[in-house]
């Protein structure tokens, strides 16, 4: 790696995600207030919670869900039809 290319602020952070608790050290410059020791190799690193990463992701994890899309169109459609007011009937004048 060169040298004096990266920020000051380079350096390994602990991610750990919130929704399953696993963690994740990797370099990065993201600010962070909190420290935490790892599970992983039992030293303490600036700490940084996210939501959801590729342990949580359902598209990561294989667990991504198809929603049901037949029928839809057809939904809408009909929903269409009763919120538009119905023309009234032309009556011929004899």
């Amino acid at each position: 790696m060169k040298k004096d290319i990266h920020p000051n602020t380079y350096r390994p952070v602990l991610f750990v995600d919130s929704s399953n608790g696993v963690e994740f050290i990797i370099p990065s410059t993201v600010v962070t207030k909190e420290t935490k020791k790892s599970k992983i190799d039992k030293k303490e690193y600036p700490l940084f919670n996210i939501e959801i990463s590729s342990s949580s992701h359902p598209f990561y994890t294989g667990l991504d869900k198809v929603l049901d899309t037949a029928g839809r169109v057809e939904r809408f459609k009909l929903k269409q039809a009763k919120a538009t007011p119905k023309k009234a009937k032309k009556t011929s004048k004899k």
